[in-house]
């Protein structure tokens, strides 16, 4: 998938659905940092998205002059103030156990709240539910 020819909402959009799937499926096969990481881009991914949908619509996120969206805890904490997403996703805790993650296997790590978390964060954004068996099939030689 060329991301960049889907365009600057879809893109990420479908991005964001993919990583989904492959990031609950690398959980179930124990892979939890790997799964964990895929799902840090989903969420970054699915953030994007919604922000691209934003263009040329009248709406606006509610930032501070000094922010950067392009930061994802920023982004993240400009969609809370905006009331897209409800705040009850630790954003930073995730962040932090991102970064574990990206340094260790996590192999006992309980995952199920993260996941319904990041669920909930993803229905906020309009990318979940769907039907993954319309997504394009899964590379069996994926990590």
């Amino acid at each position: 998938m060329d991301e960049r020819n889907l365009g600057p909402r879809e893109g990420p959009f479908l991005r964001a659905r993919l990583h989904i799937r492959g990031g609950k499926r690398r959980l179930r096969q124990g892979k939890i940092a790997a799964g964990i990481v895929t799902l840090y881009d989903a969420v970054l991914a699915a953030m994007d998205s919604y922000v691209a949908s934003l263009n040329g619509q009248g709406s606006v996120l509610d930032t501070r002059r000094d922010e950067d969206i392009r930061e994802e805890k920023v982004l993240y904490g400009a969609l809370v103030r905006s009331r897209v997403l409800d705040g009850r996703f630790d954003f930073e805790a995730f962040d932090r156990l991102v970064e574990r993650a990206l340094k260790e296997e996590m192999p006992g790590y309980d995952y199920h709240d993260l996941l319904a978390g990041i669920e909930s964060v993803m229905t906020q954004l309009g990318v979940m539910p769907f039907d993954e068996s319309l997504l394009p099939p899964e590379d069996p030689k994926t990590f």
